[in-house]
């Protein structure tokens, strides 16, 4: 795999012919527009073929991956364009495998999706994925589960190979994260036991293999109870064959302030659960100022507080897959960014004519546009440098794998990188729970 950073006047062809490699193949795979138009500072994943097969006539994906002796899921990461389907075109190249390259090491990877993902983007993604959550069962006002329509992706998850994980939240039923919920929760046995068994039953009904448990804005007084409950999920859990996850809010050090943090106790918290996301992103958000959304320094930050309460490899590195647009200039309490994906970033730059530049300190790209009336924006987004960056810092940390939020915007190049750069792991079905 190589990452190409597009320079003033090239086009899809000449990097095509620089790296040996089809022109056709190379727009495809990084879903640049018919038309071939790029952007200067843009990145193009190369993923470098070995073999090479053109559809026939009667060809199904099965049909070939059984003739080169390499699995579906495999046939689909070397071909995102497929976005999981079986119909072909007679005539179309497929890339069967890659030149043998050294990768970055093995990462699990956890994608977090909402219910109303697009099909065929929900398709496109599974292959890359590990694991995969749909977002989110809350907590209702009596303390019991608010139910989710997650049947569609557990349905996808089943043909793709991703293991499925609930996602346990503090959400009340209009989507925001409820102190006074987790507060219930948590000072209510009785309360907390129903919980727990309506967990359970939603992990035997639903065939998930384990719960993602996602309290924030817990008030500082209960980051006791919140480990403890988070320790007796696990102990209730585990000996059915359950896995118990637990998400950290971004912290650097142990005693810091603020209701994001004050309960997220690192070294408890890790202790409690078999595995812990850690949630490194939005330092750029909506109403905050013009920023990376997951600068990497502020990351390794978070990291390295981690590693030394938590063992590596119970750590999932939360990368984002998507990012901001802001009007300028910016005023606190006024200014709103827009999110958006990475693709739609791109579209924003060819729009305007804008340039792509990147930090190099937050390794993350970045560009500014004035609109049609006249607003200048500030956009930062995440392209194939800025994610990679990211997964090799998993990697060479030792970590179970990263987190990604979420797959409900296309990011091609998100999942060209992790599949040109590293092993993905894929649970053998006897361990699933």
């Amino acid at each position: 795999m190589k990452i190409h950073v597009v320079k003033k006047g090239e086009t899809l062809f000449s990097i095509a012919r620089q790296y040996g490699v089809s022109a056709r193949l190379l727009q495809k795979q990084n879903e640049v527009p018919e038309d071939g138009a790029l952007v200067p500072g843009q990145t193009l994943v190369v993923l470098l073929p070995d073999k090479i097969h053109t559809v026939q006539p009667g060809d199904t994906v099965y049909s070939i991956a059984r003739q080169y002796g390499i699995s579906v899921r495999e046939l689909y990461q070397n071909n995102i364009f497929l976005q999981g389907q079986g119909t072909l075109t007679p005539g179309e190249e497929l890339v069967i495998t890659l030149r043998d390259a050294p990768k970055g090491g093995s990462l699990g990877v956890n994608g977090y999706a909402y219910p109303f993902i697009n099909a065929d983007l929900l398709r496109q993604t599974l292959p890359y994925m590990t694991y995969v959550t749909p977002f989110t069962y809350g907590i209702a006002e009596d303390g019991s589960l608010i139910p989710l329509r997650d049947e569609g992706i557990l349905a996808a998850a089943g043909q793709y190979d991703a293991v499925p994980w609930m996602h346990l939240s503090s959400l009340t039923e209009e989507g925001v994260f409820s102190s006074d919920r987790a507060e219930m929760v948590l000072k209510d046995p009785a309360r907390q036991k129903e919980l727990v068994r309506q967990v359970k039953e939603t992990l035997r009904e639903k065939g998930y293999s384990g719960v993602d448990v996602d309290f924030e804005y817990i008030r500082p007084e209960l980051g006791a109870a919140y480990a403890a409950f988070v320790t007796a999920l696990r102990l209730e859990l585990n000996p059915l064959g359950y896995t118990v996850l637990v998400a950290l809010a971004p912290k650097t050090f142990a005693a810091q302030r603020g209701l994001l943090y004050e309960a997220h106790d690192y070294a408890a918290l890790g202790k409690a659960a078999n595995g812990v996301l850690l949630m490194t992103y939005e330092w750029g958000y909506t109403a905050g100022p013009p920023m990376a959304v997951a600068p990497l320094d502020k990351v390794r930050q978070v990291l390295n507080y981690a590693l030394t309460e938590i063992e590596a490899g119970k750590l999932f590195l939360g990368v984002p897959v998507y990012g901001y647009d802001w009007p300028l200039p910016y005023q606190q309490g006024t200014t709103r960014g827009e999110s958006l994906s990475p693709q739609e970033a791109l579209a924003l730059a060819r729009r305007y004519g804008a340039e792509i530049r990147f930090d190099e300190t937050a390794q993350a790209p970045w560009f500014r546009y004035t609109d049609r009336n006249g607003t200048e924006h500030e956009v930062w987004f995440e392209d194939a440098r800025s994610s990679y960056a990211k997964f090799r810092l998993a990697a060479e940390n030792g970590l179970q794998g990263v987190g990604l939020w979420n797959l409900t915007r296309p990011a091609p190049q998100t999942y060209l990188t992790l599949h040109g750069g590293f092993d993905i792991e894929v649970m053998d079905k006897r361990d699933r729970g």
